[in-house]
């Protein structure tokens, strides 16, 4: 009987060992089907994540693209202006040092009181003024043509405004051929100011 109460007491023993171990196996494995749960919503709450992330993504990626077009576009027209500016900077700048140089001439010239400025104050055009400048050395052909050029338009300009007819008589050789010099000059330097 002895060895029956051990075998016995043995048993009672192995026996509430595998009740407490199926009791804990229970817990663990409602417990792991609570985790199961929980981190199949955290999975379906992150692919809900990245569907939105993947459509801003996308959103963004197109703003981004037309960002760049926008970019592209605006660059170009900046190199298109910063090229005509430019050319009118290298224009008016010719134009500007032309007018100074003319102005200069005149004035020394008159106060020289040279043969060619007897000759200047016999003119009634501009134009007339310019030739017998050139023809005395005292401007090149080229700043003559230019000059004639700048006088037209001023006086086109000037007869559009005022809707006045042309003037181009000069009462006062000097005063006029400078007067209109330096009021070029001034309109070319406006011209470059705004630029």
């Amino acid at each position: 009987m002895l060895f029956r109460s051990v075998t016995q007491k043995t048993y009672e023993e192995v026996s509430e060992w595998c009740d407490d171990r199926a009791r804990d196996l229970q817990f663990e494995i409602k417990t792991s089907k609570g985790e199961v749960m929980n981190l199949n919503a955290a999975i379906e709450k992150a692919k809900a994540t990245i569907s939105i992330s993947t459509t801003k993504i996308d959103e963004m990626a197109g703003e981004i693209a037309g960002d760049e077009a926008d970019l592209a576009a605006a660059t170009k027209i900046r190199n298109k202006e910063r090229k005509d500016f430019r050319a009118f900077e290298t224009d008016i700048s010719e134009t500007i040092d032309t007018l100074e140089r003319a102005v200069g001439v005149v004035e020394k010239e008159f106060n020289l009181g040279g043969a060619s400025m007897m000759q200047l104050q016999n003119t009634k055009t501009m134009a007339d003024a310019l030739s017998v400048m050139v023809q005395a050395s005292v401007i090149s052909s080229a700043d003559s043509k230019r000059l004639a050029a700048l006088v037209q338009s001023s006086q086109q300009d000037q007869d559009e405004d005022m809707g006045a007819p042309a003037a181009a008589v000069y009462k006062s050789a000097s005063g006029g051929i400078v007067g209109t010099l330096e009021d070029l000059l001034e309109k070319a330097e406006a011209q470059l100011d705004k630029a």
